[in-house]
């Protein structure tokens, strides 16, 4: 959006459009801030037109990592086409010329040695004693709002909610905020991009400036979820494994590249270079932004769920749904609901032979019990000070799994080295202390500590904590190391569910022999077929990634190899680890043991775990083998790690080694033997294991400051096979009809400025009917594409050969494809198939039994609507959009449900999907509905008469009714529901400008 400075007027105008045609918001925006200890300041003069020229005028250097560091800022500038200083100015005049009612907060942060850092909106001045017990993940929040503050997207009252948060927060009110910049990856990035492409294109249909569809706000899309483990274990495996990447997303990744072109402000991080969070938390985070003088906190909304791991170094940040984030680069304030806080202590220190991952599967376990979806959670205390930054990036990383939206670590003395380690320049060190010490940011536990109040509390002694692993089916199902050979056992007797695999007794010991590659080789259940270290939450550790090390140096020693048929694999997360592993010496030893670098990206973690062999693969389906993976990831869903590996286990990287080793699950490592040694004698687990001690020794000769300088330098030169890529230099996207990754979407066609209205649902057939935790995995997977699905078909009528179907998570461009692939998940249990498991459904006017998507066709062609039922943590997982879009393109219109996972149902609403939830202690089977019957869903006729969380009555054909709550959180998901959707309301709002 660009708007000239006579234009500044009309801007203010626009900026009403948010809210000017829903009564029932505007109201809720009117009232000043009636705490009169803040209430002066917001008398004070505005900051005007002028003053905005000037900080253009007079401005100092963007944040950078200092001399000789490319920082994402002038990166950003390289690798795209510049935009004009016009459009800079501009662009700057637009985010400005609103007044903002707090000017007279802007203070100058000076420097030590003279001279200022730059102006920044100081809390201390606004003397409000609330403050002060504010948590620090709030007063993120808060310094958003006041900074944005324009009484028109941003208002005083809203201010003053956040302020007054420990009597707001329980109250469900609703909140705007504007997050710094927007973090996206290449699965997500491409279908935003796609839409971003096509709201331009709609935007042309409708005759408004295509230029107003820019991003406001930097963009960073880092391209790690494409790579897979097509080879391993091979000194070739890299450059093999990105040949095959690119052979086989050469046109996603031109797309890309072409995106980087067309939209201002937009930074692609080339294949290769590493995993999005760690690249973040390493290199793109920047804690506090110095823009053209003005100071603020640095804060990211990401497309990936795990976005939540840069709260470790003291950002804010925290996954939305793709549709939420491109509203957000396009200047629309994310609408919240301001959250409750649990504040978490943590005291004492870890027992030697804890990791950082035993640490996070315990808190996991904590928190989900606890219960703190749609929470933010705050750790502190005096535990903190044994904790690395890299300990806590693993910890809040899986904010996900304990359901949070955030695990936030205010910054302190830690933060502050890890910046300096990472190569941050010294001034920005500086710049950043100095500016949260100010702002009363800042924890020094060298200093008595202000009180902070939370919404509940938890508190966890590290010396408590003891090795651990996950599964085998859920991340919060956390088993003691000591108890996983009977926790093996009993999954293996139970019936089949999260913790049971329904193995019959008599033929649990069942061995199966075969060949490998010439060689005998066998399998049982439990057998180890998948070992990968993999995944940002524990790769951009160097105390896991280095104890991994030592446990292969010392199996070697001791003559221990992994069994040839174990596929291992390691994916670092960025080109720092393999430095460090090759200062140490240890990246030789995990050669020896089949954990060669095969790639720079997410791989086993996200599904990209490649074929088994085929003698593995033949074993395993022939026998009905309960074959398992530990990987070293987040996320251990049922089919999401490989198809053939029911059981899944999540572990620290020294573990994921120490169970290649044992080749079994089975194991009990403190009394059974791993494997006989050079000697003949037994070799067990305490035998291999390192102490904290060894690590930390390695730690600090091997991990250096210059090591992440150079890694983040070579970014800018891109790789050969990026490079080459040709795109053209077009502002609108020239789709090919015949392209199998990218495809026009349909959502905007035939779109006009007039809203459509509320809709309902009449006579609707369950197109599905779910049992609990059904995850956004189940809905729209990401990995590989069966040849007899429908999107197989799909392809294979369009001349592409299973060998080139690549993934779902690959083809998210394309939603003639990703269609298709909803709700196909082999692994889907759908109780209108009595017990069958599969993709599938009954189509319930004929009763055939079809797949989901033939089934939907069928009811989408004679008009008819769909829902489904579903139990509770529907749609937990990835931020998924497609999840939402997928059903969408159905024809589904609602989705009755125990509970929602936050980013889904908030993609349910920007989908146009009404997310209901039953009453307490009611769901499907209390109601005694079987997904037979046909549901009436009645909503008003007008906006003005529905309000969030209002009661709304579900009537079946069968006489049934009952009562749900309708999940439209704030009132301005009501807006963009009467809209028809997120982003048709963003293009009508821009439209109008």
């Amino acid at each position: 959006m660009y708007i000239t400075a006579s234009s500044s007027a009309a801007l203010i105008r626009a900026s009403r459009v948010r809210f000017s045609s829903f009564p029932s918001i505007s109201r809720t925006l009117a009232s000043p801030l009636p705490h009169s200890s803040s209430s002066s300041i917001l008398k004070s003069q505005s900051f005007s037109c002028c003053t905005a020229f000037r900080s253009i005028r007079y401005s100092v250097p963007r944040w950078s990592h200092g001399l000789g560091w490319t920082s994402p800022a002038s990166l950003r500038a390289q690798i795209r086409t510049a935009t004009p200083v016009i459009k800079r100015s501009e662009r700057k005049i637009s985010t400005m010329a609103s007044e903002n009612v707090f000017k007279g907060i802007l203070t100058s942060l000076p420097k030590p040695g003279g001279g200022e850092f730059g102006k920044y909106y100081s809390l201390p001045a606004l003397n409000d004693p609330r403050i002060d017990k504010l948590p620090f993940s709030i007063r993120v929040l808060l310094e958003s709002a006041i900074r944005n503050c324009d009484n028109f997207q941003v208002t005083e009252k809203d201010v003053e909610k956040i302020i007054d948060w420990e009597n707001t927060s329980t109250k469900q009110v609703e909140i705007p905020f504007k997050p710094a910049r927007v973090l996206l990856q290449d699965f997500t990035g491409v279908p935003a991009v796609v839409d971003l492409a096509c709201i331009r294109d709609a935007m042309n249909n409708l005759g408004r400036d295509i230029n107003k569809i820019n991003p406001l706000v930097p963009v960073d899309l880092v391209i790690d979820h494409s790579v897979q483990v097509d080879v391993a274990r091979s000194e070739n495996a890299v450059l093999a494994n990105m040949d095959i990447e690119f052979r086989r997303n050469k046109e996603r990744f031109a797309f890309l590249k072409w995106g980087s072109t067309a939209f201002h402000n937009m930074l692609v991080v080339p294949p290769g270079s590493g995993i999005v969070h760690q690249v973040n938390l390493e290199y793109l985070g920047r804690v506090v932004f110095n823009t053209d003088g003005l100071l603020y906190l640095d804060s990211v909304v990401g497309t990936d769920s795990h976005t939540t791991m840069i709260d470790g170094l003291g950002v804010a940040g925290w996954g939305v749904g793709g549709i939420e984030a491109e509203a957000a680069m396009l200047g629309q304030p994310m609408s919240m609901v301001l959250p409750g806080v649990v504040g978490f202590k943590l005291t004492g220190k870890f027992q030697d032979g804890v990791t950082a991952t035993d640490l996070v599967l315990t808190v996991t376990q904590m928190l989900r019990k606890h219960g703190v979806v749609g929470k933010f959670v705050e750790f502190y205390g005096e535990g903190m000070a044994g904790l690395s930054l890299a300990d806590r990036a693993t910890i809040a990383n899986m904010a996900p799994e304990y359901g949070a939206t955030m695990g936030f670590f205010p910054v302190d003395n830690a933060t502050l080295q890890y910046l300096k380690l990472t190569g941050r320049s010294d001034e920005t060190v500086a710049m950043v202390e100095a500016y949260l010490r100010a702002n009363k940011m800042f924890v020094d536990y060298n200093e008595p500590q202000q009180e902070r109040v939370y919404s509940s509390y938890l508190e966890l002694d590290l010396g408590d904590v003891e090795p651990c692993v996950s599964g085998p089916k859920r991340p919060h199902d956390r088993v003691p190391l000591k108890e996983t050979k009977a926790d093996w056992h009993a999954c293996l007797d139970n019936k089949v569910g999260f913790k049971g695999f329904g193995v019959p007794k008599e033929s649990q010991e069942k061995v199966v022999k075969f060949s490998f590659n010439g060689q005998p080789a066998e399998l049982k259940h439990g057998s180890v077929v998948i070992a990968a270290i993999t995944s940002c939450t524990n790769t951009s550790n160097p105390t896991v990634m280095l104890g991994a090390g030592l446990v292969a140096k010392k199996a070697c020693e001791l003559s221990l190899e992994v069994k040839p048929w174990i596929k291992t694999s390691l994916a670092p997360g960025s080109g720092v680890v393999t430095k460090y592993l090759v200062q140490s010496g240890l990246q030789k030893y995990l050669n020896q043991q089949g954990f060669h670098i095969v790639g720079y990206g997410c791989t086993t973690c996200i599904g990209n775990s490649g074929d088994l062999d085929e003698s593995v693969a033949s074993a395993i389906t022939e026998n009905d083998i309960v074959a398992a993976a530990v990987l070293s990831g987040n996320r251990n869903f049922e089919g999401r790690v490989h198809p053939l590996t029911r059981a899944n286990y999540l572990a620290s990287p020294p573990l994921v080694v120490a169970y290649a080793l044992a080749g079994t699950v089975d194991i009990d490592f403190a009394k059974e033997p791993i494997g006989v040694g050079k000697d003949g004698k037994s070799v067990y687990f305490k035998d291999i294991w390192p102490s904290n001690e060894e690590i930390a020794a390695v730690v600090r000769s091997s991990v250096l400051p210059d090591m992440f300088k150079s890694t983040y330098e070579a970014i800018s030169k891109g790789n050969e096979m990026w490079n080459q890529l040709s795109v053209p230099a077009s502002t609108l996207y020239s789709w090919d009809p015949n392209s199998t990754y990218i495809h026009e979407p349909p959502f905007f066609k035939n779109m006009t400025m007039e809203p459509p209205g509320l809709h309902g649902v009449q006579d609707a057939y369950c197109l599905l009917n779910f049992g609990d935790s059904i995850t956004t995995d189940h809905i729209s997977p990401a990995g590989s594409i069966h040849k007899d699905s429908p999107a197989g078909k799909y392809l294979l009528e369009r001349g592409v050969s299973p060998k080139d179907f690549n993934s779902y998570g690959s083809r998210r461009g394309n939603d003639e494809v990703m269609t298709r692939g909803t709700f196909a998940n082999i692994r889907l249990v759908n109780k209108l198939l009595n017990g069958e498991i599969g993709p599938k459904t009954v189509h319930i006017p004929t009763g055939e039994k079809l797949y989901v998507f033939d089934a939907a066709m069928r009811y989408k062609a004679v008009g008819q609507d769909t829902i489904v039922l579903a139990g509770a943590e529907y749609g937990s997982g990835s931020s998924r959009d497609w999840a939402a879009k997928g059903p969408m393109l159905l024809g589904v219109k609602a989705v009755i449900a125990k509970s929602f996972e936050r980013i889904h149902r908030s993609n349910l609403v920007g989908m146009n999907i009404i997310p209901l939830c039953f009453k307490p202690g009611e769901d499907a089977g209390t109601l005694g509905l079987t997904g037979h019957e046909r549901y009436t869903i009645n909503l008003p006729s007008k906006i003005s008469d529905l309000r969030p969380g209002q009661d709304v009555t579900v009537v079946t054909d069968t006489g049934k009714s009952f009562i749900c709550t309708a999940r439209f959180d704030t009132e301005v998901e009501l807006a963009y529901f009467d809209h028809g959707g997120i982003l048709h309301y963003v293009i009508r709002s821009l439209a109008k400008q």
